[in-house]
C-alpha cells in the first residue's frame, strides 16, 4: 500500500491539473501501471474528425448545391471534394468519420429539399409516407461520395509523399 501512496504523491500537478491523457507518451510510473490503452473504438472513430468531416461535408454540399444547373449534382461532388480534402492533408485514415459524415449530410440535404420543393401539405404526406426511402437514398449516395473523395485524396497523398 506504502508503495502506490509514493506513486500518487510523486504526481506533478500538471498531470493532476490536466486530468486528462491524450495518449502522450509519459514515461512515469504512475502513468504506466493505470494508464489505459485506447480500445477497438477509440482507434476506429474520432469525433474531433468526425466534427471536421461533417462542417466541410455540409460546407461543400451547400457550395457544390449553389452552382446553377448542376446543383444536385453539384452536392455530392462537393461531399466528395471535402472527404478529398481530408484525405490530402489527413496522416490517418478516417473512412468512418467521412462516411458517417457524408451520409448524414445528404441525408438531410435530401429530405430538407422534399420539403422546400414541394407543396407543404403533399411534403409532409410524402415525407410521412416515404421518407425513411428519401433519407435512405441520400445517406448512402453521401457516404458513396465522402468515401470515394476520401479514397482519391489519400491515394493522391500517397503519391506525392512517395519516395521515387
Amino acid at each position: 500500500m506504502q508503495r502506490s501512496d509514493q506513486r500518487e504523491s510523486e504526481r506533478s500537478t500538471s498531470d493532476i491539473l490536466s486530468g486528462l491523457n491524450l495518449g502522450e507518451d509519459d514515461s512515469s510510473p504512475t502513468s504506466q501501471s493505470s494508464e489505459k490503452k485506447p480500445g477497438r473504438l477509440g482507434r476506429l472513430f474520432s469525433a474531433r474528425a468526425f466534427l471536421l468531416a461533417l462542417v466541410l461535408s455540409i460546407g461543400g454540399l451547400v457550395v457544390g448545391g449553389a452552382i446553377p444547373l448542376v446543383g444536385f449534382i453539384g452536392r455530392f461532388v462537393g461531399i466528395a471534394a471535402a472527404g478529398f480534402l481530408l484525405g490530402l492533408v489527413g496522416s490517418k485514415r478516417r473512412y468512418v468519420e467521412i462516411g458517417l459524415a457524408g451520409a448524414i449530410a445528404a441525408g438531410l440535404a435530401f429530405v430538407l429539399s422534399t420539403l422546400a420543393s414541394v407543396f407543404a401539405p403533399f411534403a409532409v404526406q410524402l415525407l410521412a409516407d416515404y421518407g425513411l426511402a428519401i433519407a435512405g437514398v441520400g445517406a448512402l449516395s453521401g457516404g458513396l461520395a465522402g468515401l470515394v473523395g476520401h479514397y482519391f485524396g489519400r491515394d493522391l497523398r500517397d503519391g506525392l509523399t512517395r519516395d521515387v
